[in-house]
């Protein structure tokens, strides 16, 4: 039987921060725009800020559709499962707000990435949440973690911030979204101290 929270501390915090895996969702205002669902997963890219408030590092690689509606709309909902222990599913449904380099909350907010942070990191997605519930997760099948793939890391390590941005501004869908909404500015913000 699901449960909701009031907050994501003690057992639900350490659920949050023992998963290797979690998934962010958002949509446009469009009914017929482009549902996003990411998995991400590399270590210490996600922390619990507080009781209400969740951020995560987004990074180079891919389009930029949760930026986009994030800036549209701010709907986000964030999921984990349990792959081992007891069956869980979590959901946390919020408001976010992605953070650009050259904000001058990125000089705090980066700060709590510690080794995670690197070259590629383009946006901190900062999420106050609004619902926090769980889910029995008893058709989630148990799979056993093995560990980090390194080549986000490795390949995007070997880029300096000029090479990044010239990268960024050759992909498509990092400018706008699939259905034409402002995403990441272009040309990429250097990064603020």
């Amino acid at each position: 039987m699901g449960k909701r929270y009031e907050r994501m501390d003690g057992r639900i915090r350490t659920f949050i921060e023992e998963q290797p895996v979690f998934f962010t969702a958002t949509a446009p205002l469009a009914d017929d725009g482009h549902i996003n669902l990411s998995p991400k997963g590399r270590a210490g890219t996600l922390v619990v800020l507080d009781e209400l408030t969740l951020a995560y590092l987004d990074f180079g690689g891919s389009g930029a559709e949760t930026i986009a509606h994030l800036r549209e709309n701010g709907r986000i909902t964030l999921m984990w499962c349990a792959f081992t222990g007891p069956p869980k599913v979590l959901r946390v449904h919020g408001r976010g707000e992605p953070i650009f380099r050259d904000d001058p909350r990125w000089a705090t907010y980066i700060t709590h990435f510690g080794e995670a942070d690197g070259p590629s990191a383009r946006a901190i997605i900062v999420i106050d949440a609004l619902r926090i519930a769980d889910a029995c997760g008893f058709a989630v099948p148990f799979m056993d973690y093995r560990e980090e793939r390194t080549q986000h890391a490795e390949h995007f390590g070997r880029k300096s911030d000029e090479e990044f941005a010239a990268y960024c501004e050759k992909k498509d869908h990092v400018a706008v979204s699939l259905d034409g909404l402002p995403a990441l500015p272009l040309p990429l913000p250097a990064r603020t101290a």
